[in-house]
């Protein structure tokens, strides 16, 4: 067993707000911990913490690393791209054959994360969630801006939960846009902040698509998701491009989805006009 009892949490940091609102966390907790950022994707106020640099692939220096913290608990935060099929092979061929490494590619994103977690719990390391470290960031239900859906977007947010349950099992993102009754788009490997660039394209005069006013981002966590990797997360970015996209709301799943700054979020929402609501799993279930 490597983990080491009362050691640090070793915090593995990508891009985004997410490991440093992680280790503010931790901090006021008086929790001690370590952060080990990915190079070309941790943010520089990630790296001004980080206690190491590492590049994403280099599993040797990630191992000789947390073989010297000892940690108490092994932590993902942040997003990190889809390196090309080529870097796996490469990088992982002493430790998987290629035939092995070709199928869990062939898995899509879900098998790529589960096999992370399992690298290092194989190893010994506790990985665990950043919500179970930081359970504050997790949305609580309700409505938390001052505008709110009419029913017109309350259909529309029906309808993308409906979408994303149906999906999970095809593990095809956790967000969509709908408008009216209509599916406009669903994340891919893109990410949020990408599919919210192709539906303000969508609006544009030049474009051929067809699209109704207003609409509404849907996300939330997929069913069978291992929520210690890549868990749903918006903050005031996603606003902003929610905005800019022409949409009247965002509405995530509440206890499933994580707020990254949500003071700021709130703040930012009601600055632009649009609602954001955080939907119980139970009335998600009602809503189909």
């Amino acid at each position: 067993m490597r983990a080491g009892e009362g050691g640090p949490v070793a915090i593995m940091a990508g891009s985004g707000q997410l490991p440093v609102l992680l280790s503010d966390s931790l901090r006021r907790s008086g929790r001690e911990h370590k952060i080990l950022a990915f190079r070309g994707f941790a943010e520089a106020p990630t790296r001004e913490r980080a206690d190491r640099v590492v590049d994403l692939l280099d599993l040797h220096g990630m191992t000789r690393v947390l073989e010297e913290w000892r940690p108490s608990a092994v932590t993902f935060a942040g997003a990190v791209g889809r390196p090309r099929a080529s870097a796996f092979l490469n990088a992982l061929s002493a430790l998987r054959n290629r035939r092995e490494l070709a199928a869990l590619m062939a898995k899509g994103d879900d098998g790529l994360l589960r096999s992370a977690v399992g690298f290092f719990e194989e190893r010994g390391y506790v990985v665990v969630g950043a919500h179970e470290l930081a359970p504050e960031l997790l949305a609580a239900p309700g409505l938390l801006t001052r505008a709110a859906p009419g029913p017109h977007e309350r259909r529309a947010l029906e309808i993308g939960f409906g979408t994303l349950e149906d999906l999970s099992a095809r593990d095809m993102g956790q967000a969509c846009v709908v408008t009216g009754e209509r599916v406009l788009a669903i994340e891919g490997p893109e990410g949020t902040d990408s599919m919210l660039a192709r539906v303000r394209a969508f609006r544009r005069p030049c474009s051929r698509v067809r699209v109704e006013a207003g609409g509404v981002l849907v996300k939330t966590a997929k069913r069978g998701q291992d929520w210690r990797v890549d868990l749903a997360a918006i903050g005031p970015r996603t606003v902003v491009n929610a905005r800019r996209a022409g949409l009247s709301g965002i509405a995530i799943g509440s206890g499933a989805t994580l707020i990254l700054g949500q003071e700021r979020t709130v703040e930012t929402a009601d600055r632009l006009g649009l609602f954001l609501i955080a939907v119980p799993p139970a009335d998600r279930e009602r809503e189909r």
